[in-house]
């Protein structure tokens, strides 16, 4: 019998991993939303921008801390229940699914060895001839 228990929780963790898989990333994205601070941050420029400056630094903080401890508990929720259906995004009708930014700051790739191979094997873009004042020639500019 134990063996059987132990078969079938072997098939609940293994069978379609790609909604677990989504889960328990969307679940750790949240649950760090407290490092990350991205609800605080727009919050708090949300509201400076559409009540007044000094709302934003109370009442949107407020609102973001808010935002931020929910974000953190779904994260939570996720993370536990990772292997359980259902394997959607729950509570969107109060907080959108994905990493929340601020308006004025869009993330990027970060420059590292991993994404730009090119500069480390020799192939880099750049002035053929920055030793020449007014050289604007560039290889590789996209």
């Amino acid at each position: 019998m134990s063996f059987l228990a132990l078969a079938a929780l072997a098939a609940v963790f293994t069978s379609g991993c790609a909604g677990p898989e989504a889960k328990l990333g969307r679940g750790v994205s949240n649950a760090l939303e407290v490092t990350r601070m991205g609800e605080m941050r727009r919050h708090v420029e949300q509201t400076a921008i559409f009540e007044s400056p000094s709302a934003g630094y109370t009442v949107g903080f407020v609102r973001g801390f808010n935002h931020t401890v929910a974000r953190t508990g779904m994260g939570v929720v996720e993370i536990v229940t990772f292997p359980l259906p259902p394997y959607k995004p729950v509570f969107v009708s109060y907080i959108k699914p994905g990493p929340i930014y601020p308006e004025s700051y869009r993330p990027g790739r970060i420059s590292e060895s991993v994404f730009d191979t090119d500069t480390y094997m020799g192939f880099s873009g750049g002035d053929v001839a920055p030793f020449i004042p007014g050289s604007r020639f560039r290889v590789f500019d996209n």
